[in-house]
């Protein structure tokens, strides 16, 4: 029988950064391969050709996108032997903790042919300025609309009746849990559920909540508490032995989008924008949290220009992530074209022989 894939983003550009959460997969893993390279499109097909031996061995693994090129595959997780596989110097640099331990490391710097390099240097020179360019337009953009978004928030902050927000996660708590207490420390991972990418923002929450028999979509505004309430139900699963699995946001990298606790099969997500779902499927149901929000005119006039002030920064943030996609490919499109293929291939078989 075989395994299942479910995806997730590997790193997400945020309003403070580009964010990632393999350092804790790193933590949790009983081994770590650090694949060691330049940019290129070449590691995603060897991170795939191994997830698919594991998949036909009947594990189930994650992969981890890369939000410029969405179908591309930055990492992999396989569990069960609780093996990560990761391309650990593009988009983040990553070094190895535990050599001779825990940690392995491929390099697939020889692999170049140097003269072949030389050559087009001045192309990749200016392909790697382009996009060194527009990145950092793009993070400085998402900055700003982090700090306009956290202004929609305080609006909302201000008319959100609270006490009825702690009756909700007081009840929550109480219809998913009862009594019960597992006899057990519970299990706690992390994940990036999405990002902004080159053809706007991006999520994986199908994938990730497809075999759940239940799943919440939480409605709300800005700043009405939906983090707050997934933070808060995630504290009581972990307190009560079980297992949970936290989706943190891609603008706000404080923030939980997502909460899964397996054992229950149940999720709660936001379902708002920018990935707004609505019920589609058996087991799927609204909790609202937009009618805790008191209706105020001076309120929503001061949002109706936020919002709109909101909208034309992502839109800003989206081109010049749409820039520094066309100028990233480029530039491993140009490298990839100096790879000695014997010598990649003799890297790709020794993975295959670590695990």
């Amino acid at each position: 029988m075989y395994g299942t894939i479910t995806q997730y983003m590997g790193t997400a550009y945020t309003g403070l950064g580009i964010s990632h959460k393999y350092d804790k997969l790193i933590a949790n893993a009983s081994k770590t391969i650090f694949l060691k390279c330049p940019p290129t499109n070449t590691l995603s097909d060897v991170l795939n050709e191994t997830a698919a031996l594991y998949l036909k061995r009947g594990f189930d693994v994650d992969k981890f996108m890369n939000p410029v090129q969405p179908d591309k595959t930055d990492a992999i997780y396989v569990n069960g032997p609780n093996l990560l596989v990761l391309q650990a110097s593009h988009p983040v640099a990553l070094e190895p903790s535990d050599l001779g331990g825990k940690h392995c490391v491929i390099s697939f710097y020889d692999m170049y042919d140097e003269s072949l390099l030389r050559e087009k240097n001045g192309a990749i020179v200016e392909k790697l300025t382009e996009s060194d360019n527009a990145l950092e337009k793009a993070l400085q953009t998402l900055s700003e609309a982090k700090k306009i978004h956290d202004d929609w928030e305080a609006v909302n902050i201000e008319r959100m009746m609270w006490e009825f927000h702690e009756e909700r996660i007081q009840a929550l708590k109480e219809e998913l849990f009862g009594n019960i207490r597992l006899n057990k420390s519970a299990g706690v991972s992390h994940r990036l559920i999405g990002s902004l990418t080159s053809a706007g923002a991006q999520d994986f929450i199908p994938s990730i909540t497809r075999d759940l028999d239940r799943r919440m979509l939480i409605k709300g505004l800005p700043g009405t508490g939906k983090s707050t309430l997934m933070k808060a139900v995630g504290a009581e699963a972990e307190e009560r032995g079980f297992d949970v699995l936290y989706g943190w946001c891609g603008l706000d990298p404080s923030g939980v989008d997502l909460i899964q606790i397996p054992e229950l099969s149940v999720c709660l997500f936001d379902a708002t924008k920018p990935h707004a779902y609505d019920p589609e499927r058996t087991g799927d149901e609204i909790l609202d949290l937009v009618q805790m929000c008191e209706e105020n005119k001076e309120a929503d006039e001061k949002i109706n220009v936020i919002s709109g002030i909101y909208a034309e920064t992502m839109l800003d943030a989206s081109g010049y992530m749409q820039a520094y996609a066309q100028a990233e490919n480029s530039m491993k499109i140009t490298m990839d074209t100096a790879i000695k293929q014997p010598v990649f291939e003799k890297k790709a078989i020794a993975l295959l022989n670590l695990i």
